[in-house]
C-alpha cells in the first residue's frame, strides 16, 4: 500500500506542475474578479495577509504564484508560533481563517492558493529543486489550523461541482481534493472521513470517481474500516462506481470477513457488469480468494462469467476479417477492437493471478473437473485450461488427465473447441507452443477419442493462428508421421488432408516440410501411403504450378524408383503413389475447385501425362501377378472414389477393361483340353446354356498353366503363343471392369450381367472318399482352385448386390449359398493339407510372406479342447484398429468350443474345426463391400442365408482386407449402417418368434426330441450375432424394445450380449435409475434360469461370461449386501444339500463347478462396497452414525457367511480368493469402520461389541487359513500370509486403542492363539514355543506397534519368513 501511495503522490506532483504551467500560458479569466494589477504583491490589512507575510509567504495577484521566502517547514513553524503567542489566541485562529475565506472568494486568489508556491531563488535553493507545496497544503500541515481549513475547503468545493475546468483549463475540484492527500498528520481523522463520505454522496459522478480513488491517500489506517463500510453501502446504491470502489477496497486494510461479504456482493452483480469493467472486478475477486474458499469462489465465478456472449458474432467476423486483410480502421472497428482488448486484458489479469497463486490455478482445474454435465461446460473452461497449461508447468500432467477424462465422457466436444478458437483466437495465439505441446501429448494416447481431440487442436491452431504457428503445426504433424506409431501417423495424415482442403494456399507455403516425408516411407502402411500421396499430389498440381513444380519432380523420381524395385514392398509404394497421383491429375474439373486448375476439361497434354504414368505402372507390374492385381485394385478404388475426367475414363475403358474377356472368358460349350490332373467341368452356372452364346470363366486351366509354369513343365496348347495371365488377377480385374462400367453407365451393369450367371470351369470339388488317396500337391491345387472360386463369387456379390429386380436378387442370394457350400468343401481339404499357403486375395500388404497359422497347431488345440480367446465387448467404432476389429468379428461369429451341449454337440463337432480353419485363412479372401449388407433388406430368408450372413461377416474382417472400408469416410459408413437397423430389427423379431414357437411346441424344453439340431444352432448363432451388432453400434432403439427379447434368449452368451446392449443404452438414458433396476432384475432372471445342459465334465457356461453377468447384477442392484446375503445364505446352502452334479434350485447357474466364480465376485464386490463407505467423524450426526453402524453390521455378517464357506469348499482357487480379499476387507474395516466405532461405542456399546465379536471369529478363521497354507507349503497361498498376519495384528492394536479411548481398557485381554487347520484341529507339527500364561500385555502392544509402523511400507517387501505374532483378541462387556 505504501508503494501505491508514493506512486499516486508522484502523479499528483506531475498533474499539479502541468496545471501550473497551463495557468501561466492561459489568458486571464473573463469572469468578474477584483481589480488587480498583474504580478503585484497583495496589499491587505487583514490579519491573514500580515501573518503570512511575517511567516515568509508573499501573496501575489493575477496569475503569479505565491512566493515562499523561507523553507516550508520553517514557514509552518513560524506561523504556528506566531498564532500561539498572539495575545488573542485562540480567537486569532478564527480571524485568520475568516481572512482566508475572504481572500479565496476571488477565483484567481483561490487558484493561487491551491497551486504550488514559488520559492525565491537563491544560491542555496537553486542547488536542490525540492517540491514546493501550495499555501492550502502548508496551512493544513499546522494542527491548530487543519480542522478549520478542511471545513472551509469542503464548504468551498460544492461551488465547483458542475465546473470540471475553469477558463484556465484547471480542474478546481480535483485540486481541492489533492490538498487532502498525504497529510503528515490528520488531527481529527473521523471527522475528515465523515465529511469526505458526505461529500461523495452529493458530488456528481465524475467527481465521485476522483474522490473515491483518492481515499487511500487521504484517510488514515484507523479509518479504513469505516471507509470500507461506507463504500460497500455505496456499492449497493450505485453500480456505476463499482470499478473505483473495488480498486480502493483492494488498497485498504480491511477485515477478511468484510472483504468476503463485498466479494459476494460483487459476485451477485457479475452478470450485469459491463465488459469494460470486468478486468478490475475479476482482479478484486481473485485477490480476495483464500485457500479455504478458493474452490467455492472459482466454481461460482466460472458459472457466472460467460465471455462467449460478451463478443457479438458480427464483431467476431469483423475482427477476423480485420486480422487477415488488415483493412481500414473505422469507428465500429475501434469498438470491436476495444471489446477484444478488454477480453485480452481480462485474461492477462487471470494469468497474473494463477501465475503467483497456486491455489487459484488448482481450484480452477478442480472446478472444471467437478463439472459433470455436458451442457455446463463452456468456452471459458477450455480457455482457462489452456492458460493454466501454458502458465504453470507443475499442473500440466493434472490438466492432461482432466482433459482426457472429459473427452472420454463426451463433456468436451468438437463444437465447444471450435467455438473456443473462433472467439478467443487472439488470446490463444500467444499460447501456440503450449497448445501444440498439449496436442502432441494427446496424440500419444491409446484412446481414439483423445487422439481425435488432439488432431482438432492442430487443425484449429492452423486455421486461426498466424503464419509462424501454421509452420509449427505442419512441422509437428510431419514429426508424428515419421514417428512410426500407427495411430499417430494415421491421425497426422488425416489432419494434413483436412488442412489441404481447408487452406491450400497456406499449406502450399509449408509444402517443403510435407515433401520431406518421402524419405521416411519404410514404416508407413499402404493406406497411409495413399493419404500421403494424395496430400502431395494435391499440393503439386494445385493452381500454383510454378511454386509446386519441384514437388512434382520429386514425386516422379520417388515413384519411378519404387516401381523399378524388385522388392514387393517398395513396388507397392510406387503403384499406390502413381495411381493416387494420376487420380489428382485426371480429376474431373467440370466443377470448379480451389484445389485444381481453372480449366474445365483435361487438356491433351495432361491426358498424355496421365496415360503415360499409368502405362508405366502397368509395364512395371505385369511381370508379377501380385503387383498386377494390386494395380487393378488401386485403379478400381480410384474410379470408385474419385470422379475422373471423361477422357481419362474413356482411355481406361478402351485400353484396360476390354482385355478382361480375352484373358478370362471362354465359350461354355467348348471344354478346354489339356493334360489336366482332374476332368474339367462347367459348374455353378445359374442358367442352362444350350446355345453357342454361353460363356464361362476359364479358371482351372489358367491355374493349372500357372502351376506348371512355376514347376517348369510344358505349357498347354491353349496357352502357347499368347501371354500367360494369372488367375490371381481374376477378381481384381473384374472389380476394375465392374466399377468402370458402373461409372460410365451411371450404375447400370447390363453390359456385364452375364458374368453373374455364367459357370466356372472347375472339376468335381466334393472330395468324398478320394480325399485320403490324393497327393499333397493335388490337395493344394484343389485348395487354390476353391479359394480363387470363392474370391470370384465374392466379387460377383460385391458387384450385383444392389440390383433391385427380384430375379437378380435371387441370383445374388444363390451365389451366397455357393460361397457357404464352397467353404464347407474347402475345410475338408485344409484339414489334410497342413502346410498349404493360399493365394492372396488382398494385395495392399507390405510383404508377400503371409501364411496362415499352421493347422497342426490348431489341431493340437482342438485335441486339448482349448478355447478360443475372445473379446466380449466391441466398441462399434469404425476408427478402431483393424486388428481389434478382426479379432472381435472372427472370434465372435461362431460359438466357442466350450459351449457344446447335447443339443449342438453333433453339429458343432465339425463346426468347431471349420471355424478355426476359416479364422486362420480370412486374410486370403476378397473383401466384401459394405453395400453387400443391403441383402438384409430381403426380409426373412431361409436358414442358409442366415448362415451366409454370419460367414461373410467372418471372412470380411481382418487386418489386411479392410482397404476398401478404410477408404470410406465415417459419415458414409454410419449412413449405410443406420439404413440396416430396421431390417436387422426385423430379423431379430423373427428369430425371437422362432424361439418362442419352438418353446411352445416343445413345452419349454429347448433340447427336446423335436428340435432340429443344426437349425437351432444356426438360429442361435444369428441371434447372438445380431445382439453383438446392436451392442457395437448402439442402435437407437428404445430400452423397452430390446428388453422385451429376454424371454426368447436361447443361450447364456446371448443373454450377456443383451444385458451389455441395454447397459450401453442406459448410459444415454434419461431414466437411468429405473432402467438400472431393470438391468439388475434382468441379470438376476438370467442367473436364475435353467440353460441347456452341458457335458458332464463341465458346464456350458464359461466362467468369464458368468463372472461378467454376476458383476453386472451386483453393480446394478439396489442393495449389494442383500443380494450377496441371498446368494450366500440361500443359494449356496441349497447347493451344499444337493447331489454332486446338481445345482442350486434358486440359482441354477450356481453349481460346484461355478462356485468359485460366485465366491470370487461376491468377495470382490463386498470389499469394493465397504471401501466406498466414508469413515465416521465426530461432526456427523447421531443418525448418520447409526446408519453406518447398521451397514457395517450387514457387511460383517455377509463376510462371516462367505468366510465360513471355506470349511466346505476348500479348493485352491477358493482359498486364494479368501486370503486376497479377506485381507483387503480387514484393511477396509481398519480404515473405514474403526473411526466410526470410536464415536459410537458409548451410545451403542452392545452393537459395537457384538460386531467386534462376530468379526473376531472371522479373523480367527483367517488365522487358521494361514496355518493351513503353511502346512501344505503352497507358495501361491503363503505369499499372502505375511501381509494378512500384519493386518490382523494391526486390528488387535486398533481395537485396544478404541477401547482405551472410551475408558474401557479392561475389556481387552490377550492370549496365545494356537495354529489350527480349517477344521479347527490343532497343528501338532508347529515349532513355535508356547509363551507363558502371564505374558505381559505391554510386550504385545510394542510388537503390534512395531507392526503398525511398517504398515506404510511396500507390501511386496514383507518377507514370507518374518516372525509372526500369533495372538487372539477377546472383548468383554465389562467396564
Amino acid at each position: 500500500m505504501v508503494s501505491k501511495r508514493r506512486l499516486s503522490r508522484s502523479e499528483d506532483k506531475e498533474s499539479l506542475t502541468e496545471d501550473a504551467s497551463k495557468t501561466r500560458k492561459q489568458p486571464l479569466s473573463k469572469k468578474t474578479k477584483k481589480s488587480h494589477i498583474a504580478n503585484e504583491v497583495e496589499e491587505n490589512d487583514s490579519i491573514f495577509v500580515k501573518l503570512l507575510k511575517i511567516s515568509g509567504i508573499i501573496l501575489k495577484t493575477g496569475e503569479s504564484q505565491n512566493q515562499l521566502a523561507v523553507d516550508q517547514i520553517a514557514f509552518q513553524k513560524k506561523l504556528f508560533q506566531t498564532l500561539r503567542r498572539h495575545p488573542s489566541y485562540p480567537k486569532i485562529i478564527e480571524e485568520f481563517v475568516s481572512g482566508l475565506e475572504s481572500y479565496i472568494e476571488d477565483e484567481d486568489s483561490f487558484r493561487n492558493c491551491l497551486l504550488s508556491c514559488e520559492r525565491l531563488q537563491d544560491e542555496e535553493a537553486s542547488m536542490g529543486a525540492s517540491y514546493s507545496k501550495s499555501l492550502i497544503k502548508l496551512l493544513l500541515g499546522i494542527d491548530i489550523l487543519q480542522p478549520a481549513i478542511i471545513k472551509t475547503l469542503f464548504e468551498k468545493l460544492p461551488e465547483y461541482f458542475f465546473e470540471n475546468k475553469n477558463s484556465d483549463e484547471i480542474n478546481i475540484p480535483r485540486l481541492i481534493v489533492s490538498q487532502l492527500k498525504w497529510l503528515d498528520r490528520v488531527v481529527d481523522g473521523k471527522d475528515l472521513t465523515t465529511k469526505i463520505m458526505q461529500l461523495i454522496s452529493i458530488a456528481p459522478e465524475n467527481l465521485q470517481h476522483d474522490i473515491i480513488t483518492s481515499l487511500p491517500e487521504i484517510v488514515g489506517d484507523s479509518q479504513h474500516a469505516d471507509v470500507g463500510k461506507e463504500l460497500s453501502d455505496l456499492l449497493i446504491e450505485n453500480t456505476s462506481l463499482t470499478v473505483p470502489i473495488l480498486d480502493v477496497l483492494s488498497s485498504l486494510r480491511l477485515d477478511p470477513n468484510f472483504l468476503l461479504k463485498v466479494r459476494q456482493l460483487v459476485m451477485d452483480k457479475l452478470l450485469s457488469i459491463r465488459l469494460e469493467d470486468l478486468p478490475v472486478i475479476i482482479k478484486f475477486i481473485l485477490h480476495s480468494i483464500t485457500a479455504m474458499d478458493a474452490l467455492e469462489v472459482i466454481s461460482e465465478l466460472r458459472e457466472k462469467l460467460d465471455l462467449q456472449h460478451c463478443v457479438l458474432p458480427s464483431r467476431l467476423q469483423a475482427s477476423q476479417v480485420k486480422l487477415k486483410s488488415k483493412g481500414r480502421a473505422s469507428s465500429s472497428g475501434n469498438q470491436e477492437s476495444s471489446g477484444q482488448n478488454c477480453i485480452i486484458l481480462l485474461f492477462d489479469v487471470i494469468k497474473s493471478a494463477i501465475r503467483y497463486e497456486k491455489t487459484i490455478s488448482e481450484a480452477w482445474i478442480k472446478a472444471i473437473e467437478n463439472t459433470a454435465s455436458v451442457s455446463e461446460h463452456k468456452v471459458f473452461d477450455l480457455v482457462m485450461l489452456f492458460i493454466i497449461y501454458s502458465t504453470n508447468t507443475q499442473t500440466k500432467k493434472y490438466i492432461e488427465r482432466v482433459l482426457r477424462n472429459k473427452i472420454r465422457s463426451g463433456c468436451i466436444q468438437e463444437q465447444l473447441l471450435q467455438s473456443t478458437f473462433s472467439i478467443h483466437y487472439l488470446v490463444l495465439k500467444d499460447m501456440c507452443s503450449s497448445i501444440l505441446s498439449l496436442a502432441q501429448s494427446l496424440l500419444h494416447s491409446p484412446d481414439q477419442s483423445i487422439i481425435s481431440f488432439g488432431s482438432l487442436l492442430y487443425k484449429y491452431a492452423f486455421k486461426f493462428f498466424d503464419t509462424y504457428c501454421q509452420q509449427e503445426v505442419v512441422g509437428a504433424l510431419v514429426t508424428h508421421i515419421c514417428s512410426g506409431n500407427e495411430a499417430e501417423v494415421d491421425t497426422a495424415l488425416d489432419v494434413l488432408l483436412e488442412l489441404v482442403v481447408l487452406n491450400p494456399s497456406a499449406m502450399m507455403m509449408n509444402a517443403v516440410f510435407v515433401k520431406g516425408i518421402l524419405d521416411y516411407l519404410d514404416n508407413i502402411s499402404p493406406q497411409q501411403i495413399r493419404k500421403l500421396f494424395y496430400v502431395l499430389s494435391t499440393l503439386a498440381f494445385s493452381k500454383q504450378n510454378e511454386a509446386s513444380s519441384h514437388i512434382q519432380d520429386d514425386m516422379h523420381l520417388v515413384i519411378r524408383k519404387q516401381l523399378s524395385s524388385t522388392v514387393f514392398k517398395y513396388k507397392l509404394i510406387g503403384i499406390i503413389g502413381a495411381v493416387t497421383m494420376a487420380g489428382i491429375m485426371a480429376a474431373d474439373r467440370s466443377e470448379s475447385s480451389s484445389l485444381t486448375q481453372d480449366r474445365t476439361n483435361l487438356s491433351d497434354e495432361q491426358c498424355t501425362q496421365v496415360t503415360s504414368l499409368l502405362q508405366l505402372v502397368h509395364s512395371c507390374s505385369e511381370q508379377s501377378p501380385q503387383a498386377s492385381a494390386l494395380y487393378y485394385d488401386e485403379f478400381a478404388n480410384l474410379i470408385q472414389h474419385e470422379k475422373l475426367d471423361p477422357k481419362a475414363l474413356e482411355w481406361v475403358g478402351h485400353t484396360i477393361c476390354n482385355d478382361f474377356q480375352d484373358a478370362f472368358v471362354v465359350d461354355s460349350c467348348v471344354v478346354p483340353e489339356g493334360d489336366f490332373p482332374f476332368p474339367v467341368k462347367a459348374l455353378y452356372g445359374l442358367e442352362e446354356y444350350n446355345t453357342q452364346d454361353g460363356i464361362a470363366i476359364n479358371l482351372l486351366p489358367l491355374l493349372f498353366s500357372q502351376d506348371f509354369a512355376k514347376d517348369g513343365g510344358p505349357v498347354t496348347s491353349q496357352e502357347s503363343g499368347q501371354k500367360l495371365v494369372s488367375p490371381l488377377c481374376l477378381a481384381p480385374y473384374f472389380r476394375l471392369l465392374r466399377l468402370c462400367v458402373e461409372r460410365q453407365h451411371n450404375g447400370n451393369l447390363e453390359e456385364i450381367d452375364g458374368l453373374l450367371d455364367c459357370p466356372v470351369f472347375l472339376t468335381d470339388l466334393e472330395p468324398g472318399e478320394r480325399l485320403e488317396s490324393m497327393s499333397a500337391k493335388e490337395c493344394s491345387f484343389m485348395c487354390s482352385l476353391i479359394f480363387l472360386t470363392l474370391n470370384w463369387f465374392r466379387e460377383i456379390v460385391n458387384a450385383f448386390c444392389r440390383e433391385t429386380s427380384p430375379e437378380m436378387k435371387g441370383k445374388v442370394l444363390t451365389r451366397l449359398k455357393h460361397i457357404v457350400e464352397l467353404q464347407i468343401i474347402l475345410e475338408k481339404y485344409l484339414a489334410v493339407t497342413p502346410d498349404y499357403v493360399p493365394p492372396l486375395g488382398n494385395f495392399d500388404v507390405e510383404t508377400l510372406d503371409i501364411t496362415p497359422h499352421t493347422v497342426t497347431a490348431i489341431s493340437a488345440k482342438i485335441r486339448k479342447k482349448g478355447k478360443i480367446e475372445r473379446k466380449q465387448e466391441t466398441d462399434g467404432s469404425k476408427t478402431s484398429s483393424s486388428d481389434t476389429l478382426s479379432e472381435e468379428k472372427n472370434s465372435e461369429c461362431d460359438p466357442t468350443p466350450s459351449h457344446k451341449g447335447p443339443l449342438n454337440k453333433e453339429f458343432t463337432g465339425k463346426e468347431e474345426k471349420t471355424s478355426l480353419l476359416l479364422h486362420n485363412s480370412h486374410a486370403f479372401f476378397r473383401e466384401l463391400d459394405i453395400e453387400v449388407f443391403s441383402i438384409l433388406h430381403c426380409g426373412l430368408v431361409t436358414k442358409f442365408i442366415l448362415d451366409t450372413e454370419m460367414h461373410t461377416e467372418n471372412k470380411g474382417s481382418r487386418n489386411i482386407g479392410f482397404s476398401h472400408l478404410q477408404q470410406r469416410s465415417a459419415q458414409e459408413i454410419v449412413h449405410c449402417v443406420f439404413q440396416l437397423l430396421t431390417p436387422m430389427c426385423n430379423h431379430l423379431e423373427n428369430i425371437h418368434n422362432y424361439f418362442q414357437c419352438l418353446a411352445a411346441e416343445n413345452h419349454s424344453v429347448v433340447d427336446g426330441p423335436g428340435v432340429k439340431v443344426q437349425e437351432y444352432h444356426i438360429m442361435s448363432s444369428c441371434y447372438q450375432r445380431l445382439l453383438q451388432i446392436f451392442h457395437g453400434l448402439f442402435a437407437c432403439q428404445s430400452f423397452h424394445y430390446l428388453q422385451n427379447f429376454h424371454q426368447s434368449i436361447p443361450s447364456f452368451q446371448c443373454a450377456l450380449y443383451l444385458i451389455r446392449l441395454l447397459m450401453v443404452i442406459l448410459e444415454k438414458s434419461t431414466a437411468s435409475t429405473q432402467n438400472k433396476e431393470k438391468i439388475a432384475s434382468l441379470a438376476r432372471q438370467f442367473l436364475c434360469r435353467v440353460w441347456p445342459s452341458g457335458d458332464k465334465e463341465k458346464s456350458n457356461i464359461s466362467n468369464d461370461q458368468l463372472h461378467a453377468l454376476l458383476c453386472i447384477y451386483l453393480e446394478h442392484t439396489d442393495s449389494i449386501l442383500k443380494a450377496i446375503e441371498e446368494i450366500a445364505g440361500v443359494g449356496i446352502p441349497e447347493l451344499i444339500n444337493s447331489p454332486k452334479d446338481a445345482s442350486s434350485s434358486t440359482f441354477p447357474t450356481l453349481t460346484r463347478h461355478t462356485f468359485v466364480v460366485f465366491f470370487r465376485v461376491m468377495m470382490a464386490e463386498l470389499e469394493k462396497t465397504v471401501k466406498k463407505i466414508e469413515p465416521g467423524t465426530a461432526a456427523d450426526s447421531q443418525q448418520i452414525h447409526e446408519e453406518k453402524l447398521l451397514y457395517w453390521n450387514m457387511a460383517v455378517r455377509d463376510f462371516s457367511i462367505l468366510i465360513n464357506l471355506i470349511k466346505v469348499f476348500d479348493s485352491h482357487p477358493v482359498l486364494h480368493v479368501c486370503l486376497k480379499y479377506g485381507r483387503l476387507f480387514v484393511e477396509a474395516f481398519l480404515k473405514q469402520c474403526m473411526p466410526l466405532l470410536d464415536f459410537s461405542f458409548r451410545k451403542h456399546r452392545e452393537d459395537v461389541l457384538s460386531l467386534l465379536e462376530t468379526f473376531q471369529l472371522d479373523t480367527r478363521l483367517l488365522h487358521h487359513l494361514c496355518g493351513h497354507s503353511k502346512i501344505h507349503q503352497d507358495t501361491r497361498l503363503t505369499q499372502h500370509v505375511p501381509l494378512l498376519k500384519k493386518t490382523l495384528e494391526l486390528l488387535v492394536c486398533r481395537v485396544k486403542a478404541m477401547l482405551t479411548l472410551n475408558n474401557c481398557r479392561e475389556a481387552f485381554w490377550l492370549g496365545n492363539l494356537k495354529n489350527r487347520d480349517l477344521q479347527g484341529e490343532e497343528i501338532k507339527s508347529q515349532n513355535s514355543q508356547e509363551s507363558t500364561a502371564d505374558e505381559s500385555e505391554d510386550d504385545m502392544s510394542s510388537q503390534a506397534s512395531k507392526s503398525k509402523a511398517t504398515e506404510d511400507g511396500e507390501e511386496d517387501e514383507v518377507s514370507a519368513g518374518e516372525k509372526e505374532q500369533d495372538s487372539d483378541e477377546s472383548y468383554d462387556d465389562s467396564d
